[in-house]
């Protein structure tokens, strides 16, 4: 299956929370979008990976997207290796995405700076002939094939963005993604510690954060990204 849109996420529900309404606004007007997440998150304070997992699942019939994998990579102690560069590229050869979203370039939460450069990595790696991958099971060697575009969503930090994407209309479809993880995020009946994400606070913000991006442009909500090289437009009409 080729995807238009391959978005990966260190953990279940980084995606949705950096890029859900750019994700669910993508598949609205048609395209086919895939969700790879590296690890299970398996080491966060509250949940469990077999609990995630189910979060992620429901999360992602909610996004209407066409597929969804998770690595299992180790949450915490993957590394930017040959190994874990050759497991992405042969998703990345496998899905041949033109468009790919990843974690933010700098985060409170390790994982995100590492996965984004992993990731990045292995788009470039992925363009090269010289690579040979084959998907397990296959005897097929697979084409070289890089993404257009590479973009890094916005998580903890509020690092400025390069660009927004105008989401309105898709902000109710991205939070209702989110709250799918009940495990994670703000619940008064929960009676599992308190983290970072856990809190109203936190979750409201994702609102706000996207309200005032949208403030920024004259649109109602925007999703900001950060972009690794210069952006090009055909026409300045293309700007808005």
């Amino acid at each position: 299956m080729k995807l238009d849109m391959l978005v990966f996420g260190a953990h279940p529900d980084d995606a949705e929370l950096g890029a859900g309404a750019t994700i669910a606004k993508a598949v609205a007007s048609g395209k086919k979008v895939g969700i790879i997440d590296l690890t299970r998150g398996e080491l966060g304070t509250r949940g469990t990976a077999e609990i995630r997992d189910r979060e992620a699942a429901r999360a992602a019939e909610i996004l209407g997207i066409s597929v969804r994998e998770n690595m299992e990579f180790a949450d915490g102690f993957f590394r930017n290796d040959p190994d874990h560069q050759l497991a992405l590229i042969r998703q990345i050869r496998m899905y041949r995405p033109e468009v790919v979203l990843c974690n933010a370039v700098e985060d409170r939460h390790i994982d995100h700076g590492r996965g984004s450069k992993l990731v990045s990595d292995a788009c470039f790696l992925s363009g090269l002939v010289k690579i040979d991958t084959k998907m397990e099971g296959d005897d097929h060697w697979q084409e070289p094939w890089r993404p257009k575009m590479v973009y890094h969503y916005i998580q903890w930090k509020n690092l400025e963005p390069d660009f927004v994407v105008d989401v309105t209309g898709h902000i109710e479809k991205k939070m209702e993604a989110i709250h799918a993880y009940s495990s994670q995020f703000y619940d008064p009946e929960s009676d599992e510690p308190d983290t970072p994400i856990s809190s109203k606070n936190f979750t409201d913000s994702v609102v706000y954060r996207a309200r005032d991006l949208g403030r920024l442009v004259g649109v109602e909500y925007a999703e900001g990204f950060t972009t690794e090289r210069l952006l090009a437009v055909s026409d300045l009409d293309h700007l808005i």
